[in-house]
């Protein structure tokens, strides 16, 4: 299978985020604009007399709650380091196998953060990832240089645009395929606990404007990493 016939494979899960907020509180916009290019639908209720949260749901059953405070941080266009502690992180953990039409060069690079963290805070594991062409990875450098200093195997992917001084521990796939130059992913395999892979795979259709799936699901983060696996045996 290749890339994007796993991104094909995915069918859209429609979520529910209830937000219980005062009249006064000027959030759900905000979160609107954020998921728009997501399955998830943004639904404001009154808090009455309770604290403000929100509440992550399925049909009628129940994911997560977060504070507030926590959609602030995760609207705020923000971009967090990677071992940084955030509080939407069990919102986010939630969001697997949803698919998006129209993601920002932020939400993907906010997305891609989320799974770098995965693996940094895991020390151990196989972690992949593709920046299209490797002069954008120039800039990431000394983060997967960091990656790679545990026991985790580090993967980088792109077509070879310029000449790429590689960090120790990390190891330079450059690809002149078409699929490479079009997809932006980063894939981790969790290492000895399954429960923490985690995969961004996303095709660029326009400029600037993202196809794919953000998923937590072991099977389908495998399934990611055998196309890669297949696309560099017929290389």
């Amino acid at each position: 299978m290749s890339l994007r016939g796993v991104i094909d494979q995915v069918r859209e899960r429609e979520k529910t985020l209830t937000v219980y907020t005062d009249p006064e509180t000027a959030i759900v916009p905000d979160l609107r604009v954020y998921f728009a290019s997501q399955n998830v639908v943004v639904e404001e209720a009154d808090a009455a007399e309770r604290p403000e949260y929100a509440v992550l749901s399925e049909g009628e059953e129940y994911l997560t709650a977060v504070s507030i405070e926590a959609l602030r941080e995760l609207t705020d266009g923000s971009v967090r380091t990677v071992g940084e502690d955030v509080s939407y992180s069990p919102l986010l953990e939630h969001l697997d196998r949803t698919t998006f039409t129209s993601y920002s060069h932020h939400q993907m690079v906010q997305a891609s953060r989320e799974i770098e963290d995965r693996a940094w805070r895991a020390s151990e594991g196989r972690l992949y990832a593709g920046f299209q062409r490797l002069s954008k990875f120039q800039p990431q450098r000394e983060t997967y240089a960091d990656l790679a200093k545990g026991n985790t195997d580090v993967h980088v992917y792109g077509t070879p645009d310029v000449e790429v001084a590689v960090p120790s521990g990390v190891t330079v796939h450059p690809e002149e395929s078409l699929e490479i130059a079009t997809t932006w992913f980063v894939v981790f395999d969790g290492g000895s606990d399954e429960q923490q892979s985690s995969a961004l795979l996303a095709e660029e259709r326009h400029e600037g404007g993202y196809y794919g799936i953000w998923t937590y699901d072991p099977g389908l983060v495998e399934e990611t990493i055998q196309a890669l696996d297949a696309l560099q045996q017929s290389a």
